[in-house]
This record gives C-alpha cells, structure tokens and sequence, in this order.
C-alpha cells in the first residue's frame, strides 16, 4: 500500500488596487471599448511526444466564442484583465485541459499546454500506429523517461541499459548481442557521431554527447537494422532532435550535472532555434572510490540546432556541438581488500598502495554539420548534407606507487587493526604515458526518399575523409623486492611498451538502395529488402551487404500481435584502434569484420484495464568470420589488430513496457546470452624439466572461448510510480542485474578466461517533488517564478544495497612469480540532489 503524503498550499491573492479618480477640470478621455481592462495569453499546445498540435479550440470558460490553434500549435486570446477567469483547451481524442488566470491590465501571460490523450484514443493509437511494429530489433524510448531515470551518468544510454544491460554505472558505452563498444552507431540527425578513443577508465569521461533535453525521438536497434544504416555489427541508435513550435526551455542544477535549455522561433515561425548548454562535475561520485586522492573532472559541451524554413518546400538545418571534457588526478593511497586467486596461497589479501605523481587529460569533439531538405513532390524528398567531425585527444601521466600487500588483520579488539601484519611482497611501479590523437572526418551526403504507392524507396551516397594524427608513448615498470619485472638478471626492463606515431588518412565512400514495401492482401504484410557498399582506400577493401527484413499481422488475428524477422549481412571496417597493435604499431592491412545476422520475434499490445502494454520476444544468432580479438579492461579496448578468430553470439530476449501504474510509462526486460570465440593461434605449456629440453614442451591450440562481453542473463529494470493520493510526488527505480563475465590475462593467450567477475548489481532510487505546478493564475508579475510552468526536487540514491561491483582487475607479482588478482572495484552508495524546472 501507497504511503499517503498531505500537501496544502495556500496562496494568497493580491486584490488590484482602485482606480483613482480624475478631477473634474480636466476629465480623461474614455479609451475605446476593445482597449478597456484588457489582457491577452499566448503559448503553443503540445501532445505527450512534444509535437504541435493544430486546430485545438481555445475557448474563455463561460464564452461560446473563441480560436483554434495555428498549424505550428500557438495561439494568442484577448482576456479580461483585473478578475479571474480560465482558458479551456478541446481536441478530438484529447482530454480537455483548464487554466485559470488573474492578470493585470495589458499584462501578457505566456504558457505552454501539453494535451492527454483519452482513454479511448490511446486505444486506438496503441493498436493503429504500426511504424515502429514494422521493423526488427526496433526499440522506441520516451527521451522524457531520460531525464527522469536515477542513474549516475544519466541520460539516453541509461535508458538502453536497462534493455542490453550494464557492468559499469560511469560510462555510457554499452555492449549489445555481445559485442562491444565500438560495434555501435550511433546517429544525431542523421549525422554519425564517436566518442573519445584514448579513453581507459570510465572515470575519465565525461557527458554523453546526447543531450535529452533537447531529444525528439529515440529508435534503438539491436540488430537487423536496415541498409540505410552503416557499417558496425551490433547496433544502430537513431536520434532526432526536436523542431521547437515556440518559446520554451527548461533548467536543472544538482551536484553533479547542470544544464539549461531554451527554444523559440521566429519569422513568423520560418526560423527555429533549439540550444542547450551542460556543466558536469564527478568530484564528489569520484572521491569515493578505493583510490584517494585529488579529483578535478569536469565536462561541458554547448550544443545548437537552427533551422531555416526557406520556402514552403525547402529547408536549412544546421547542427553544431561543441565539447570539452578534462580530467585531473592527483592519486594519494589505496587500500584494496580481497580474496586472492591465487592456487599457493588462500586467505584475505591486503593491498596498501602510496602514490606520488599525477594524471592530466583532455578530450574534445565537435561537429558541425548542414542539411539542406527538397520536398520535391509530395512523394518526393532529398537531402543533401556536409559535416566535419573534430576530435582531440591528450592523456599525460606519471605516477608512482609504492605498495606492500599480505593478511590484513579484521580483529577490531587488536592494535594491528586494518593494517597488514603478514606481508607477502612489497615493491613498487611507474605508470607513465604521453599520448596524442587528432581525429578530422569530413563527409558529404545525399539521401532521397520515393513513396510509390505500396513502395517507399530510400536511397544514399557518401563520401567520408579520415584523417588521423596519433603519437604514442606508454610503458610499465614494476619492481618486486628490488628486481624488476619481467625479470632479467642484470637488466632493470619495462613492460608494456607502446610506441608509434602513425598517420593514416582514409577515404570511404558508401552508399545503400533499399525498398519498404507493403501487402495488403492476407493482413499488413511488409517488406524491407536493401543493399549497402563500403569501398575504402588504405585495404582497398570493397564490401557488399544485403540485408532483408518482414513484418506480418495477420488480418483475422484475435489479438493485436506482429510478426517480424530479419536476415542480413553485417561488416565493420577497421578504424585506428581496431588497426592499432598493442606495441602501438598500426596494422594497414587488417580486412573488416564480417558478420551474418538472423532475428525473428514477435511484439503484442494488450490491455490490463484501462492500461496499454507491449510485449516483445527476440531471437538472434549472429556469426562472425575475421573477427579480430580484444581485451576489455575497464572501458579500454586493446585490440590484436589480427584477422585470426572467429566468433559467434545468439540469444533471446523478452521485453514488457507499458504502464504498471497510470500515465508512468515502464520497462522491464530479460535477456539470455551466449557469445563464444575461437581464436586461430596456440601457445605452449613448458614443464621445469621443458626449460632445459624445448622438445619436450606441449603445444596447445585454441578452443572455444567465452568473449569478453559474454554474459548469460541480464535482467533491466526501469519503474516509475507515484502517490495514490497525489501524482505530483513520484517515485523511480532502476535495478539491473547482469551475470558474471570472464576476465582475460592480458597479453597471454593460456590464461584467456583466465578470472571471473562477479554478477553486476545496480540498484538506483529516485523521488521527485513538485514544489511549483503550472498554475500561473497564483503568481504575480513580480515573482521570479512567474515564467516557469513547474518546478521539481529531486533526490536520488545511487547503489541503494551499497554493492561493491567488479570492474576489473589489478595484477601482482611477488619474486617468485606468484599472481594475485586485486578486484578493483565502482562506485559505493552516495546521494544526489537536483532542480529541475520548465518554461
């Protein structure tokens, strides 16, 4: 049972003063009728996506009379001034919505009005809008539930986690069907956009280069996506920005993020803006980890869309991001605790770490990209559009620790509490790199799109230009009781040494043809066949994918059920880090990954009560040829830069969203996983009498292995909730829980798989507060809340159970070359406040 919360708010109201009279001598002239105690409200009406909505009747409660809204949603109405009185909004399908005002004489009030749909048109629009039924492994998110959605990061990404999973709460790179994080596209606008590539610990990202505030849509794909996606294996995220309808925005402020956000038009609504600037500081979601010490991060980007409306058929659009993220530690100490893995020694190990020395880095990436839009004919519409996309990339440390590890003492009654009292090794290590990467990509694109009659063609060209600028310099030195290791006697030696300075340029051109088509006869039947190319000139390597797709819904069917599959083939040609060697060392020569894909699922709407849901099951199985290995440790990929496994991932998953409580949208969903590789290479197994005899020495190839990303069950969780009594207190969760993933020894093959990391699990909490509602008819002129349509406050708790999940591990030898594995650990319990308020 809901806790039931009581809230009276008492406003007074401030009575308008009385009008003084004039002297008889010298009388005031009598102002005209239509200018006497006159007001006037304007604004735009919106439906639950945001879109305009036209033709809704704005009438004066009491008054037959009044206006419909423009095609753009806005209206302005003439209202008394000096008393009360409401505006009621009507639409077909729509629930009526009243607002009621007092304003002074010539006093303009501005709002905004979002319309609910009845309960019986949202029946009808559940079971008649199909476009996103049509096409496989297609999730559509609300971008609303982003904002709301109690996670540390935030934003779209914590939204797909909750249907592909997670392992790490500080990034937003996810792994989708098993593959990892560079197999995913993803699109603003039509625009593709990267994240940085240096980067080795999720601590030092920053923001998510989607910003919500400012998202329309959100289309997520899993697999099967259609030819006029690109060339990746393992998702496509479309994202679309909003076209405003007038002026609005919207602010937010809490201890790690802040961000505003403003939209208008002008012109007589030719011209549209939409800006959004954000401000992120992880000091105080850093300065608890296990590593104490000085965090500085800090992250803001500056994001634009103008659009120009040039005539009725053809418009301007111009997108423009600019981002900056820095990060700057100055580690002191650590003190790791664990059970080791190692086979000689089993007890809990301590590990006490001092640090001297510093890391500073610096990411940024900005894009500016045009599109010019034809509507030709009414059939007939083509974009033609020109980007660059910047991205410069430093990292520079130096840091030294000293440690000793052994049994910690957990006696609380003993003096040696928390310390190490039975040492197993000691030593010391320097991590050093000098690392620089500028990335430009230029590109040129045409689209078009043909509707004919059952047939909707679309059609792409491109031409890309990659040009890159990297140096490199990184290596280890670790020293173990006064040798360094590796050990070679008399030669102090560093290990994992990384040198090059490589300048690849690449030109790419790409292009797709593909045709939707749609059967009536039989129910709605649907077909999507296309083809797509990739030709690049540094392998000189020209690829060909087809890829088909079907949706079915049976005509005569009792229930509202969709059919669909898809079947295609999929490539990803290699980019600097898939090329990039452990050495530092570039591989030009390294072919595509290429992948098959075949999916097949059904979707279904439902009522439970009066409440819509969707249910949705997926099957997959993608195999992958040329696959070039990786090792994941943390967010870092470090790949082998060799065409030499091959790989396989298939799985099913079932998805339910809908409302488990009234007007809060929900998701849940489960997925089973497996995701196995077969790497074409052995390595040798030597015995102490092999060390003298090489003959005698086993050579042992390669089996099946798990992938780095393998993981059997991933449950999400996204709930929202709010009083019985009281919608304007709210409640959000997000549980996820995924199952354990291998971890490899990096740099040897014999020990691939080699550790476990334990099941991730991530509860998050949320509750919301509305402190001002959109009734402006209770604020004055001069209150500094008089613009604002509400105000929120919102406290979260991130790691509710105080879980300590595994990222990775930490590798120690003593001198006589026993491992122990240090699992180090994310983020613990913390607390988060934040405003939020719309105008």
């Amino acid at each position: 049972m809901r806790t039931v919360f009581a809230a009276l708010v008492f406003v007074s109201l401030v009575f308008p003063a009385l009008a003084q009279k004039k002297p008889a001598s010298s009388p005031a002239k009598t102002p005209p009728a239509g200018q006497r105690h006159t007001a006037f409200v304007s604004g735009r009406i919106l439906d639950e996506n945001e879109n305009p909505l036209a033709g809704v009747s704005v009438t004066i409660l009491g008054r037959q009379s009044g206006l419909i809204t423009t095609d753009s949603g806005t209206f302005r109405i003439k209202a008394p001034a000096d008393k009360a009185f409401a505006l009621v909004f009507s639409f077909t399908g729509y629930k009526s919505e009243q607002r009621n005002f007092l304003l002074n004489e010539k006093e303009e009030e501005s709002i905004v009005v979002r319309l609910e749909r009845s309960d019986n048109a949202l029946q009808q629009v559940v079971v008649s809008d199909q476009r996103d039924r049509q096409e496989s492994g297609l999730i559509k998110i609300n971008p609303k539930n982003a904002i709301n959605i109690p996670t540390p990061i935030g934003g779209i990404e914590s939204l797909l986690k909750v249907f592909v999973g997670s392992n790490n709460e500080l990034t937003s790179q996810y792994s989708v069907h098993g593959g990892n994080y560079d197999e995913n596209l993803t699109y603003i606008n039509d625009f593709e956009v990267f994240r940085p590539y240096l980067v080795s610990n999720a601590q030092q990202e920053g923001l998510s280069i989607i910003n919500p505030e400012l998202t329309h849509s959100v289309n997520f794909y899993t697999g099967g996506f259609q030819a006029r996606y690109g060339d990746k294996i393992s998702s496509a995220l479309d994202i679309q920005y909003r076209k405003p309808g007038g002026f609005g925005g919207s602010a937010y402020a809490g201890l790690l993020e802040q961000g505003l956000h403003l939209e208008g038009t002008g012109a007589n609504n030719k011209f549209t803006w939409l800006v959004g600037l954000r401000n992120r500081t992880n000091s105080s979601l850093l300065s608890s980890q296990e590593t104490q010490g000085t965090y500085a991060p800090s992250s803001s980007d500056l994001q634009a869309q103008l659009t120009w409306q040039l005539t009725p058929r053809t418009q301007l659009e111009l997108l423009g991001t600019l981002s900056q993220t820095r990060f700057h530690l100055i580690p002191q100490s650590s003190q790791l605790t664990s059970s080791i893995f190692s086979p000689y020694y089993t007890a809990n190990l301590g590990l006490d770490t001092w640090f001297d020395g510093q890391e500073k880095d610096q990411y940024e990436a900005n894009l500016l990209g045009l599109t010019l839009t034809q509507q030709v004919t009414r059939r007939l519409k083509l974009k033609w559009m020109a980007s660059r996309f910047e991205d410069k990339e430093q990292q520079s440390y130096d840091i030294t620790g000293v440690y000793i590890f052994g049994d910690r003492d957990f006696d609380k009654s003993s003096a040696t509490f928390g310390q190490i009292t039975n040492p197993l090794g000691a030593g010391a290590y320097q991590n050093f790199a000098r690392d620089h990467l500028d990335i430009d990509v230029y590109n040129v694109t045409h689209k078009g799109y043909l509707a004919l009659n059952h047939h909707y063609l679309q059609w792409g060209l491109s031409a890309e230009r990659q040009l890159v600028v990297s140096h490199l310099d990184e290596w280890q030195y670790q020293d173990s009781a006064g040798y360094s290791l590796p050990y070679t006697p008399g030669v102090p030696s560093i290990s994992n040494v990384v040198k090059g300075d490589q300048n690849p340029n690449i030109t790419r051109t790409t292009g797709y043809i593909q045709d939707n088509l749609l059967f009536r006869d039989s129910g709605r039947f649907t077909l999507q066949g296309g083809v797509r190319y990739n030709y690049n000139d540094l392998n000189k390597e020209f690829l060909v994918s087809p890829r088909l797709g079907a949706s079915w819904r049976p005509r005569y069917a009792t229930k509202d059920i969709v059919y669909r599959a898809a079947v295609g083939i999929y490539d990803q040609p290699p980019f600097f880090r898939e090329m990039l060697r452990p050495d530092g060392t570039l591989n030009t020569r390294l072919k595509a990954q290429r992948s098959w894909q075949v999916t097949a699922g059904f979707d279904q709407n439902f009522h439970m009560g009066d409440r819509p849901f969707r249910f949705t099951t997926e099957a997959y199985y993608k195999s992958m040829t040329r696959v070039d290995p990786y090792d994941i440790n943390n967010v870092h990929i470090q790949y082998f830069a060799q065409n030499d496994a091959k790989a396989y991932a298939t799985g099913i998953e079932f998805r339910l969203t809908g409302e488990l409580v009234k007007d809060a949208e929900s998701y849940l969903s489960l997925g089973f996983m497996r995701s196995m590789e077969k790497i074409d290479t052995f390595y040798y197994t030597y015995t102490l009498d092999s060390l003298h005899h090489p003959l005698d020495s086993t050579r042992t190839r390669m089996g099946w292995v798990r992938r780095p990303s393998d993981r059997l069950f991933n449950l999400g969780l996204f709930l929202q909730d709010y009083l019985a009594t009281n919608k304007n207190i709210k409640a959000y969760l997000n549980f996820l829980y995924g199952s354990n993933l291998p971890f490899n020894i990096p740099g040897n093959l014999r020990y691939r798989n080699a550790l476990t990391i334990d099941p991730y699990i991530r509860v998050d909490v949320g509750f919301s507060a509305l402190l001002l509602d959109s009734e402006k008819s209770n604020r004055r002129s001069h209150s500094p809340f008089r613009n604002f349509e509400n105000i929120w406050a919102t406290l979260e708790v991130f790691n509710l159970i105080d879980r300590a999940n595994t990222i990775s591990y930490m590798l120690i030898k003593d001198f006589s070359n026993t491992t122990y594995a240090i699992p180090e650990r994310l983020t613990p319990r913390l607390l988060n406040l934040k405003l939020v308020g719309t105008f």
